[in-house]
């Protein structure tokens, strides 16, 4: 009896791994294979080359971010404010997906079929945003600027080094999502 392959999707949650830790450059078959502790024959199963893994990759990470995020939302319910909040944080605040994201923004800076791809992504939740935001704001232009900045805040939030007089992160972001969402402040030490 032969030895138990290692599956195809730990081949690419490796590579997501690696992906997130040290950017494409860390994606190597080799190192895979250590990280898996097998040997680098197995991959060739699955894949053609780095690139198959590569392309396995982003279409793990496509699916995870949008679809999955778009229905666990839906199936979870609740108000359209709800329903942002809750894509919010299961993409840029989980340690599995917000890493693996800015990993392929970076990627996209240098991959014009990257960035295509991150234009998609992008596409998706804007389109999320728009909906739930346009259900409590009618003018269409406040629709888009509330949505581009609540996009910009989950996603630059990770990059400001800046202080905050005082306040957390945590609750300087939770009022800005206030004011996108036009809710008064939450109760908490700031308010």
């Amino acid at each position: 009896m032969g030895a138990a392959r290692t599956p195809r999707e730990r081949w690419i949650e490796e590579g997501m791994r690696a992906l997130a830790d040290g950017g494409t450059e860390a994606v190597r078959v080799e190192v895979l294979a250590k990280r898996l502790g097998v040997t680098k024959g197995g991959f060739y199963g699955y894949f053609t080359d780095r690139a198959a893994l590569l392309t396995a990759i982003l279409d793990t990470w496509e699916r995870e971010s949008t679809d999955d995020v778009l229905q666990q939302v839906e199936e979870e319910g609740g108000d359209p404010k709800t329903k942002i909040q809750r894509a919010g944080a299961l993409t840029f605040s989980d340690d599995r997906l917000l890493p693996i994201d800015l990993a392929v923004r970076d990627w996209a800076r240098r991959d014009e079929a990257v960035a295509e791809r991150l234009r998609r992504v992008d596409n998706r939740r804007m389109e999320l945003l728009r909906e739930m935001i346009g259900t409590f704001c009618s003018d269409p232009d406040e629709v888009e600027a509330r949505s581009l900045l609540a996009f910009c805040v989950a996603i630059g939030e990770h990059f400001l080094a800046a202080d905050h007089g005082g306040r957390s992160r945590a609750e300087v972001v939770r009022r800005a999502a206030d004011l996108l969402l036009n809710r008064p402040p939450a109760a908490g030490p700031s308010s």
